[in-house]
């Protein structure tokens, strides 16, 4: 679907009754499973995430229950570890790395393009397909033996143990392909399905981040393939590549997965930085400030982030140069970082803020990405990396950035899309509180951990000394409270499906094309062509009593040829 300037006359767009929308255009199993509409898609992508996200939280509050106290609390050793193992992998390779470009990227990013669909909507069903094969793979593990070695798979325990470590590499090397097929999907779509008019200086920034991170996943994520294959490979034919007692070099299979897992980690953090730029813009009233400087950094990211992997093995004997290199590269990645988040306070800086759920989570994700980043100095530093590696430092630290920001984001996003998505708003008051719940639970959980960690707590372990029980105890209180929040938050989207009040096309006054179709949308998006005012153009909205929701202003709408029903 072509866009056009607002100095155009365009028929008018009329609001799309309740059977045409793309929920309830096609009914039956078989209409989803076999859909070639992003929408569909990117719902389907949602509900399989964060069934994965139940599960590894659920696995997640027997690890906090479990280290309640020393010893044995409410499982022996073994079952820790397969349980520990699962918990990192299946919120790892089953939510945090899809659930923001697959679920909210599949949805939004054609509509934010003025498009119909996605440039390949075959390979686009095919990538949920394999996603969903990967998972029923990966979860197949628990009855086929578990799988014990922690979600990092390191050798040459990973290439001996008798659980299910074949099916697991399997199944990371079968989630791979989605990956690449979304990335290679989502940069052929904004290259070539951009609307007339639509520059790369009038891209949505939550589009950069998405460009960004289509071309790690593409670039990054055949290594991880071919490395979980060589595993493969060694256990079943006794080929000596990673164990040393066969001639392999266990260190090499360290080079080769941190060379795909830190840029992985970006792959997770740039499209919720995407997300953030939205929020803040749009709650905060005022357009993006240094957008080429924002748009500019995840680029920076994804390229810099591909040479910092060798800072997860200063203590594994690199060269001392090696080593000063790889430090030097760390501080570097964090330069665009911080570009973004002095970019996003000066956006609020005078700014009209509305506190409405989607931004406490964007508030929230400035705070946890904030220290997640300042702690990861820490661990950059040579000196400092020696006493706090493998500790509960570096757990605190991981879980503040991928976990804390990622997610944070992810339910800004969430909250921010849920209307436009399903058509019902949800109970803004209770919103608020799990967000507030959220970020307390949250930072209740991990902040002691960096306490712990520098007085020694190693990580992985399933007991631990009497002096860290207080440590953990307000780790575990804390994990009990976010979990609640959870809870909270699956309480009110489900109460709004089913009562809540009918959203109108714009209810948060956001600039970009995705809100100019009705909420849900049409099957093809747009039923007339939406009106290209810049992503972050606020000037050209208004708000309109009668509906409850924004408006173009009859200026621009009329300039355009549309009339104001086109939006309610």
């Amino acid at each position: 679907m072509t866009t056009v300037d607002a100095s155009l006359p365009q028929p008018v767009q009329r609001p799309a009754s309740d059977s045409e929308n793309y929920l309830t255009h096609a009914h039956g199993f078989l209409s989803w499973a076999f859909t070639l509409d992003h929408k569909r898609i990117g719902v389907m992508y949602l509900a399989s995430t964060l069934a994965a996200f139940l599960l590894g939280g659920m696995l997640a509050m027997l690890i906090r229950t479990e280290l309640l106290t020393p010893g044995q609390t409410v499982m022996d050793a073994d079952t820790y570890n397969n349980v520990f193992t699962l918990h990192g992998a299946v919120l790892i390779f089953l939510f945090l790395i899809p659930v923001i470009p697959a679920a909210l990227g599949n949805f939004v990013l054609p509509m934010m393009l003025g498009a119909k669909d996605v440039a390949f909507p075959r390979m686009n069903l095919l990538s949920y397909w394999i996603y969903a094969t990967g998972a029923i793979m990966l979860l197949g593990v628990l009855l086929t033996g578990g799988l014990d070695t922690g979600w990092t798979f390191y050798t040459p325990y990973s290439t001996t143990t008798n659980t299910s470590v074949g099916l697991a590499m399997l199944a990371v090397f079968v989630l791979g392909f989605g990956n690449i097929f979304t990335g290679v999907n989502f940069i052929t779509t904004i290259h070539k399905l951009r609307a007339p008019g639509q520059t790369w200086s009038k891209l949505p920034l939550f589009i950069w981040a998405q460009y960004a991170t289509s071309v790690i996943q593409i670039l990054a994520t055949p290594v991880l393939g071919i490395t979980v294959l060589l595993i493969f490979v060694e256990r079943t034919m006794g080929i000596g590549i990673f164990d040393p007692n066969l001639g392999g070099d266990p260190v090499l299979f360290q080079h080769f997965f941190w060379f795909y897992s830190h840029p992985a980690v970006y792959i997770m953090v740039l499209p919720a930085m995407g997300v953030i730029s939205e929020l803040i813009a749009t709650f905060s009233r005022k357009p993006i400030f240094g957008y080429k400087a924002i748009a500019g950094s995840s680029l920076a990211i994804a390229i810099i982030g591909f040479f910092v992997w060798g800072h997860h093995m200063f203590t594994s004997g690199q060269s001392t140069l090696a080593g000063t290199i790889f430090s030097f590269l760390t501080y570097a990645v964090a330069i665009p970082s911080a570009i973004k988040v002095f970019n996003w306070v000066a956006t609020m800086y005078k700014g009209s803020i509305r506190l409405d759920a989607p931004m406490i989570y964007a508030l929230s994700f400035l705070w946890l990405f904030g220290i997640g980043g300042l702690t990861g100095l820490f661990l950059g530093n040579l000196g400092v990396d020696l006493h706090l590696h493998d500790t509960y430092f570096v757990v605190a630290h991981f879980h503040y950035v991928m976990v804390g920001g990622t997610l944070a984001a992810f339910l800004g996003g969430l909250h921010f899309w849920w209307p436009k998505m399903f058509g019902r708003m949800y109970n803004e008051k209770l919103a608020r509180v799990a967000a507030l719940m959220v970020f307390v639970g949250f930072n209740l959980t991990f902040f002691v951990q960096f306490i712990a960690g520098t007085k020694g707590m190693p990580r992985r372990y399933f007991n631990y000394l009497p002096e860290f029980t207080i440590y953990h105890q307000i780790s575990s209180i804390g994990a009990f409270l976010t979990g609640l929040a959870f809870f909270v938050i699956l309480y009110y989207l489900v109460v709004s499906l089913i009562k809540g009040r009918p959203a109108p096309a714009n209810p948060w006054g956001a600039a970009s094309l995705d809100w100019q179709t009705t909420s849900p949308p049409h099957p093809h998006n747009f039923t007339s062509d939406p009106v290209l005012i810049g992503p972050y153009e606020y000037s050209a909205l208004m708000w309109n009593e009668e509906i409850g929701g924004y408006v173009l202003r009859p200026e621009v709408a009329a300039r355009a040829g549309h009339g104001q029903e086109a939006q309610a």
